[in-house]
């Protein structure tokens, strides 16, 4: 028998903010490895562009017009997921936002929870929710599955202006780590990803910045800024049977930027 631990032929994958950036380009690679896919986004306009283009890959694509924010969307979306797909076998919980950077002393209670509501809370709720799935097929003799928080950098270097950005990724961590230990006895594996500066519609205006280009660019060992598909071939090895006994961690993909 060949062995083939990237073939993802028969897999699942639940991709949170799928419809654009760093998620849909995992959702791209996923695809590409013979998985389908579930893809879960507010914007009902590019949950549908993007459904178009990844079933030129050849897979199931099911699309739902979800806000993470809201615990009974995420809970109904899961549900419906496993209904139409037949299952979850890995998640990914990419659904982020940046929020307006401000000082911590004119940051507003509102505008703190605002961005940790969709980034640590809609992260929770969607490993909770694909969790329960995995340990009753585990408890059902089928056990296995992956569960990927998409962290950042921020999660363990400062960054100013950004403090709810930062705690909430910092706290996906803290969950992934607890779950990678408390999971791992029905084979559920979890883990994070850290990406560094990527481009996407989140860093345009970064990007555009002619002093992040002078502090940030010159960090950057691989002189460039990731793209999000740079993303996708460890999405693949943490979804496949080649991480199989890989679980707790957190993989950095930030082109050298946090050893330099």
């Amino acid at each position: 028998m060949t062995f083939a631990p990237f073939d993802l032929s028969g897999h699942v994958s639940l991709v949170t903010g799928g419809n654009r950036g760093i998620g849909l380009g995992i959702a791209h690679a996923l695809a590409l490895a013979g998985a389908d896919i579930a893809i879960l986004g507010r914007d009902h306009d590019r949950n549908s562009e993007a459904t178009t283009a990844l079933a030129a890959h050849g897979t199931s694509v099911l699309s739902l017009d979800v806000d993470v924010a809201v615990e009974a969307e995420v809970v109904d979306a899961c549900g419906a997921v496993v209904a139409e797909l037949g299952r979850i076998d890995s998640v990914f919980a990419n659904a982020g936002v940046g929020g307006e950077p401000k000082p911590l002393l004119t940051t507003s209670t509102e505008d703190f929870h605002a961005v940790l509501r969709v980034n640590l809370d809609g992260a929770f709720w969607t490993m909770r929710e694909a969790g329960r799935h995995m340990v009753e097929r585990a408890l059902a003799g089928d056990p296995g599955g992956s569960l990927v928080g998409i962290s950042s950098v921020a999660a363990a270097e400062a960054a100013p202006r950004q403090h709810a950005y930062a705690a909430s990724k910092a706290g996906l961590v803290a969950l992934v780590k607890a779950t990678a230990v408390e999971l791992a006895r029905h084979g559920v594996r979890a883990n994070a990803i850290a990406p560094g500066w990527i481009a996407t519609e989140m860093t345009t205006e970064l990007r555009a910045n002619p002093r992040v280009a002078e502090r940030v660019n010159p960090r950057i060992p691989m002189r460039r800024w990731g793209q999000p598909q740079d993303l996708g071939g460890v999405a693949v090895y943490l979804a496949s049977p080649a991480s199989s006994y890989h679980t707790g961690d957190v993989l950095v993909v930030d082109g050298g930027y946090g050893i330099f």
